[in-house]
């Protein structure tokens, strides 16, 4: 294969797509080389000292050699210095070495490294994860690469529905790219058809049901779930954070406050602010008080403090709740 440098550095606190350029890089080495021409240093046997060593170490093999080096984020600035530095001055022909680092807030992989890689001719990566305002805009984006446009309240249903790993983003759209093919031009209802796993939306369908009071959508939801393994205390906890970030919007707007200042305060994508908004608008403050107080108390239950099965004490709160 054609084009390889001879060093790359991969880094920054997008830990998903780090691994996924970890493994195209190690499966396109073995394509070319065969197991046999690829080393990895990783855990304990990672260390400047060490990656210095292998890049200095006699071969008889044929082919380019590819060296993967884990975990530099570890690292230390004067070690580099000290071993790495000299042997990326003039590496051997024929060989690629890739360093990966996951960082994070503690964890930086270090100056001398990058620098090295540069001056090497390398190339050098950086993943970071954006901050979830962007991400709604990067989805439109990554949507044109892919041949499908993504409206813009697509766009933020996705985020709301998927959640801000870009590499989940990525793969549902993906799915979309391929479900509705080239040209396409999606909105919310069709991101909400398919962006999230069938028993993901099982569980947020059930909790819009409640929470808009729908008993028949809400007890019909709550059976299928619980006949494909849905487990109450797992149910429990969506159900009372829906349902407090609804009454929290709820006092507001019987305290005074205007639609668009409650919008202006929250975070999260602006779609769906604007749905906690209109559930809200629908509700009252003192249902959704109760509903809370219902869902406690089923807590209570799932604990074995009830008389009653745990799936009648949901039948039971989930009329309560939707009445």
């Amino acid at each position: 294969m054609a084009g390889w440098h001879c060093a790359y550095l991969v880094h920054g606190d997008d830990h998903g797509r780090i691994a996924e350029r970890r493994a195209s890089l190690r499966a396109k080495a073995e394509a070319e080389s065969g197991v046999g021409g690829l080393e990895l240093l990783e855990g304990d046997a990672s260390s400047p000292e060490a990656a210095a060593a292998a890049l200095n170490a006699m071969t008889f093999a044929t082919g380019r050699r590819f060296i993967v080096v884990d975990g530099v984020q570890e690292w230390k600035d004067k070690d580099v210095t000290a071993h790495l530095v000299p042997a990326l001055k003039d590496p051997p022909p024929e060989t690629t070495i890739a360093f990966f680092g996951r960082e994070d807030g503690r964890k930086k992989v270090p100056a001398a490294l990058e620098k090295a890689v540069k001056a090497a001719g390398g190339v050098v990566g950086h993943e970071q994860q954006r901050k979830a305002k962007d991400l709604p805009r990067w989805a439109i984006g990554e949507a044109q690469r892919l041949g499908i446009e993504l409206e813009s309240s697509a766009a933020q249903a996705l985020v709301a529905q998927v959640g801000d790993r870009q590499q989940r983003l990525l793969r549902e759209l993906e799915k979309l790219a391929l479900e509705h093919g080239p040209g396409a031009r999606l909105g919310a209802e069709e991101v909400e058809a398919v962006a999230a796993p069938s028993a993901e939306r099982q569980v947020w369908g059930f909790v819009d049901a409640l929470v808009a009071r729908n008993h028949p959508a809400a007890l019909r939801a709550f059976l299928d779930l619980r006949e494909q393994g849905e487990a109450l205390p797992r149910l429990i906890p969506l159900m009372a954070r829906r349902i407090r970030e609804v009454l929290q919007i709820a006092l507001r707007l019987e305290a005074g406050e205007s639609p668009a200042q409650v919008k202006a305060s929250m975070k999260g994508s602006p779609w769906m602010v604007d749905r906690r908004i209109k559930e809200a608008r629908a509700s009252d403050a003192d249902a959704l008080r109760t509903a809370l107080e219902a869902l406690a108390a089923l807590e209570l239950d799932t604990r074995g403090q009830s008389a009653l099965d745990e799936e009648t004490s949901a039948v039971r709160v989930i009329a309560r709740i939707a009445a």
